[in-house]
């Protein structure tokens, strides 16, 4: 020991042998784990589900979007189906001619919220009206997050002048009023679309959707995607700077590899919440302009629609009103909701 001491102790220090030693199994049962090894997403998904509330969204996401998109398939009713004699019913009421065929000892499926002044089943225009409000949510949202991850990352990455010019562009679309720009499209759409349906049979089912649904998309594309841009931007100026993207440069990776392999993938979760909350907003949107009668055409049905067609008659079919408003209500809020889980869940400074 002392020849130890002696040897690796020239500036007198004191060298301990014993401190050389493996450790024992008594010493090695005294390291505690706090925590395990995991990934940020993991790590956020286990966040989330810790979110009860966002977790009852979620469920109640997933139980409208099964109704909205398998329901219908075997439902016994059309939604422009008009059955004689069984207008105005009342919900689980049956008509004359259905009454008597229940006394023959056939069964009839009721109508769950009974029929319009047309004898349509309101329960599957229901379920139309929220696949509608549902496919128009997704796909504007697809083309917001679209449009807006790429014109913003392109501002953010290469700064300067071009981020100046493209960042005054959407300064002046903000200024735009959306509404105007939706109605002015119906107007100048609605003959060229006409002519191009009847002249072109493979773009008939573009006369189903109607012009006030193309017009709604074409105007999300035009004006609803400078939000998304702005939050890309500022998120890929502060992440242009880091080591990886200057180790990707010094690789010899193009400017549009470098956005698309390694800056927008590390903005995922920000997309992921910005699009998730873009969701909501598309159907109100769709639901505003429905009810004003901007929206799908007739015969096709929208929350927005089925709630306009139900103000007329509030005072004997309330009912007619209250399911497309709770149906819309609880779809905005189960969305809200659950982006709110999500961007609790990507947020690091919330982490434990």
């Amino acid at each position: 020991m002392k020849d130890i001491q002696l040897k690796a102790n020239p500036f007198s220090m004191q060298l301990n042998a014993e401190d050389f030693l493996p450790a024992s199994s008594a010493e090695k049962e005294q390291l505690n784990v706090m925590r395990e090894s995991t990934t940020y997403w993991k790590d956020a998904m286990h966040r989330f589900s810790q979110n009860k509330v966002a977790m009852v969204a979620f469920v109640v996401i997933i139980i409208v979007m099964f109704l909205a998109f398998v329901v219908p398939s075997f439902y016994p009713y059309q939604y422009d189906q008009q059955i004689r004699g069984s207008e105005d019913l009342r919900p689980m009421q049956y008509s004359q001619t259905e009454q008597q065929t229940i006394a023959a000892g056939k069964s009839v499926f009721p109508h769950i919220f009974g029929t319009d002044k047309f004898g349509r089943d309101l329960g599957i225009r229901v379920l139309l009206g929220s696949k509608i409000s549902l496919l128009v949510g997704l796909v504007a949202s697809a083309l917001v997050l679209l449009i807006g991850s790429v014109y913003g990352s392109i501002a953010g990455y290469f700064g300067g002048k071009v981020d100046l010019v493209m960042m005054r562009i959407v300064d002046i679309i903000y200024s735009v009023p959306d509404m105007l720009i939706i109605i002015l499209l119906q107007v100048s759409l609605k003959e060229p679309l006409n002519n191009l349906i009847a002249n072109n049979p493979a773009f008939a089912g573009l006369q189903t959707v109607g012009v006030g649904l193309i017009s709604i998309f074409i105007t999300f594309s035009l004006l609803y995607w400078v939000g998304m841009a702005r939050i890309v931007r500022g998120q890929i100026m502060s992440l242009k700077e880091q080591e990886f993207v200057t180790a990707a440069r010094a690789l010899g990776a193009s400017n549009g590899r470098i956005i698309r392999k390694h800056l927008l993938p590390n903005c995922l979760g920000t997309l992921i919440v910005m699009t998730t909350l873009q969701i909501p907003s598309a159907i109100f949107t769709e639901a505003f302009l429905s009810f004003l009668g901007l929206g799908v055409a007739v015969p096709m049905a929208s929350l927005g629609s089925l709630a306009s067609e139900a103000v007329g008659g509030i005072t004997s079919f309330a009912y007619r009103l209250v399911v497309p408003s709770v149906a819309i209500s609880l779809i905005i809020l189960s969305f809200n909701l659950f982006g709110d889980g999500l961007r609790d869940a990507f947020d690091p400074k919330l982490k434990k």
